[in-house]
């Protein structure tokens, strides 16, 4: 038996980017956000969230983004549209309804959850230091983010 301390209604949402660019490693860029169960937590991820990511990886990468999107709601909100289309650096491409064969992305929570299958956190501030670290390892395994895309059928761009 193992005891977990932590009490219902916690989780911890991670969104993130595999990003390409010719001539340079492949990155894997993300933020990681904790729902303590207390009313005026964030649920999730909302377009203010994404928008922050977005700029923080522009601010990384050092240049435009083609970003291909999967289908979530707060992907595709009028809101999100409008905060998008105020960043001139970025070009928006919505992959079909349900294909998340075709987004890297997927292959990287795959991954992620995959190696934490077996894991019992005791409280969630162990749940998300477990995860930044897990997440910061993948960062520095370019070929393994390669591989994220090359699952998808696709290639990393090349100069």
């Amino acid at each position: 038996m193992v005891t977990v301390a932590a009490r219902g209604g916690r989780k911890v949402s991670v969104a993130g980017m595999a990003a390409y660019r010719p001539g340079h490693r492949s990155r894997l860029i993300y933020r990681v956000l904790a729902h303590r169960g207390r009313k005026s937590d964030p649920k999730g991820f909302g377009e203010d969230h994404f928008a922050a990511l977005l700029d923080a990886a522009h601010q990384q990468l050092g240049g435009p983004i083609i970003l291909v999107w999967d289908g979530l709601p707060a992907h595709r909100s009028a809101r999100m549209r409008r905060l998008t289309a105020a960043r001139r650096w970025l070009r928006v491409y919505q992959l079909p309804g349900y294909a998340p064969e075709l987004n890297p992305t997927e292959n990287v929570w795959s991954n992620l959850k995959r190696g934490m299958a077996n894991l019992a956190a005791g409280r969630i501030d162990d749940l998300i230091r477990i995860t930044k670290n897990r997440l910061k390892r993948m960062q520095y395994q370019p070929d393994l983010v390669d591989g994220f895309l090359a699952a998808t059928g696709l290639a990393p761009p090349r100069p």
